[in-house]
């Protein structure tokens, strides 16, 4: 569901540009409903896609700083249909839809003369689930990402078409170890394959001289850095507004976009060291990081959360920053050795007074580290030997 034009760092758009450095990948962008077009017609992101949106025209485009095997394709604009219930129109918009995705893989495939491909599908069940005659995959490999029962607008239709999608996929990759055991029970071909981190980008935070954000020209006291979407299923607003009134003298500053208002109801838009950056591109990132003194994971312990992995971790430690987290899924347990985990908000509090006091070179070593194992590069490596293994008969 990641456009590679996103406002924030995305997995798929992350591993897509690692697998780009050695295959062609052509990357199909969540389609723009006619809805979007006519509600966000100014926006940059329609503006540049207006002609292959429209007519179908100049849908490829290798963006400037890409891989130069990485090809985005534009489909055309598609109906929109979640708000419908289940059933026959319901459908009925579905399989147009999915008519309008066909062709523009179709394009592709002609253009660039395919002969052979694997089809990935990262958690994005609401397209492409039954190949025509003419598009069919030496592999369907599906990946999910989160509990899209959990999802407000996706769980809709989601869970019965990302079932639906688990049971044909040849492979199944689940980016947490929750989702590995949960999907396991549709597909025995489910593989644990967690998030990592564009370890060389956020290596540059580890640059005394990268310039320091604007947002904190005024701050002189310690800045505690959150990076992420702040959403209000994940992020626990209380727990931020506790470390913003803990002390004064911390600059709390949240990057990335909101999705609802509880840091209003929160009270977090009315403290006067608290500073929202709003969403950034993801060259932007390692600037905010290099100038933090501890980083955070506030998320809530709920049924969300059990399954994530969280991107954001390794691009902490990659800059070598502490890291303080909640103990929100099993996945964190890895990262017991170089990031703090609590159990509680007060505890969560005494762990950023920790590692604002004992940081050292040493642990910032041990962390850059550990972030180098969990790279892009490496799960790609693990992709591939799955991949492998199903090939060769080793797994059915």
């Amino acid at each position: 569901m990641s456009r590679w034009d996103g406002q924030y760092s995305s997995a798929i758009l992350s591993l897509a540009k690692e697998f780009a450095l050695r295959h062609r990948v052509f990357y199909i962008d969540h389609p723009f409903t006619v809805k979007d077009f006519f509600t966000r017609f100014r926006s940059k992101e329609i503006q540049t896609r207006r002609q292959a949106l429209l007519f179908g025209r100049n849908i490829f485009r290798n963006p400037e700083g890409f891989p130069k095997n990485f090809i985005a394709v534009t489909p055309r604009l598609v109906l929109p249909a979640n708000f419908l219930p289940e059933g026959r129109l319901y459908d009925f918009f579905s399989k147009t839809n999915d008519s309008l995705v066909f062709s523009a893989i179709r394009k592709a495939i002609r253009h660039f003369g395919i002969r052979k491909f694997f089809f990935l599908n990262s958690f994005n069940p609401f397209y492409a689930r039954n190949f025509p005659a003419d598009i069919q995959p030496e592999l369907f490999i599906y990946q999910t990402r989160d509990d899209i029962s959990q999802a407000k607008h996706a769980a809709k239709h989601g869970v019965r078409l990302e079932n639906e999608m688990i049971r044909k996929a040849d492979i199944v990759f689940a980016t947490s170890k929750e989702l590995t055991r949960a999907k396991s029970a549709i597909n025995r071909n489910t593989f644990y394959l967690p998030n990592a981190a564009d370890v060389e980008l956020f290596r540059a935070a580890q640059n005394n001289n990268l310039p320091r954000p604007p947002e904190l020209a005024n701050c002189s006291g310690k800045v505690i850095l959150y990076m992420g979407n702040i959403g209000w299923a994940r992020v626990d607003f209380q727990l931020l507004r506790k470390i913003a009134l803990h002390d004064k003298d911390w600059t709390l500053l949240l990057v990335g976009p909101t999705d609802s208002e509880e840091h209003i109801k929160a009270g977090l838009d009315k403290l006067p060291n608290v500073i929202f950056a709003g969403g950034k591109q993801m060259k932007e990132l390692p600037a905010y990081v290099a100038h933090a003194d501890c980083t955070l994971i506030p998320f809530q312990c709920n049924t969300l959360t059990k399954s994530i992995y969280p991107l954001k971790i390794n691009e902490y430690l990659a800059a070598g920053k502490p890291v303080v987290t909640t103990r929100f899924s099993d996945d964190i347990a890895e990262f017991n050795g170089v990031a703090h985990v609590a159990g509680s908000h007060a505890e969560f509090i005494q762990l950023i007074e920790k590692s604002l006091l004992d940081d050292s070179p040493q642990q910032q070593q041990l962390r850059i580290r550990v972030a180098e194992q969990n790279s892009w590069k490496g799960r790609v490596e693990m992709f591939w030997k799955v991949v492998s293994e199903f090939e060769n008969g080793s797994i059915q």
